[in-house]
């Protein structure tokens, strides 16, 4: 098995920021918690190679927002890749439920009909305490984790596109900045 592996063709993206441009959109609800979803993510761009300038941070109202403003960002053609940040916590009724189900599937139909990445950092939560762990305390950031998302989509999307670009070509490709 691994003989044959080794003679597919490999397309994977890189965690190289360098020369790529971004759109945070990013909920203003729940901000202590998008706040931090918000450092993450810029910092894991900067540091992987992006410069703060080639990011533009959006923000919106709240989670039901975010996909309208993204569409807008895309209109524009002006970002390789947008990052979506926010904070969804469940109460005792069905509107987390609604917004959680709504947002997702908007986020996930902008995606294919641009054919633009973007990543999700919407948390989804039971308790506020779960949220501030996935924003940087015990579980990590995942605003951090959905820049490194964007980022290597964007490179392996630029890897299948000079993979069409030039036919017949075998072995691994690799679209490092």
């Amino acid at each position: 098995m691994a003989d044959t592996l080794a003679r597919a063709q490999i397309f994977e993206g890189t965690l190289d920021a360098t020369g790529l441009r971004f759109a945070i959109v990013v909920s203003r609800f729940n901000n202590f918690i998008t706040d931090r979803l918000l450092d993450g993510a810029m910092d894991t761009l900067v540091r992987s190679g992006a410069r703060a300038e080639d990011v533009v941070i959006v923000r919106v109202p709240g989670a039901f927002e975010i996909p309208s403003a993204v569409t807008q960002v895309l209109g524009s053609r002006s970002v390789d890749a947008v990052i979506t940040l926010g904070c969804l916590i469940k109460g005792d009724t069905i509107h987390f439920d609604l917004i959680a189900q709504e947002v997702t599937r908007a986020i996930g139909q902008l995606s294919l009909a641009f054919e633009v990445p973007i990543s999700f950092g919407v948390l989804t939560t039971d308790t506020l305490e779960q949220a501030i762990h996935r924003a940087g305390a015990k579980a990590g950031n995942k605003g951090g984790e959905a820049a490194l998302a964007a980022i290597e989509q964007v490179r392996l999307f630029q890897a299948l596109a000079a993979a069409a670009e030039a036919p017949g070509e075998t072995g691994e490709a690799d679209a490092g900045g």
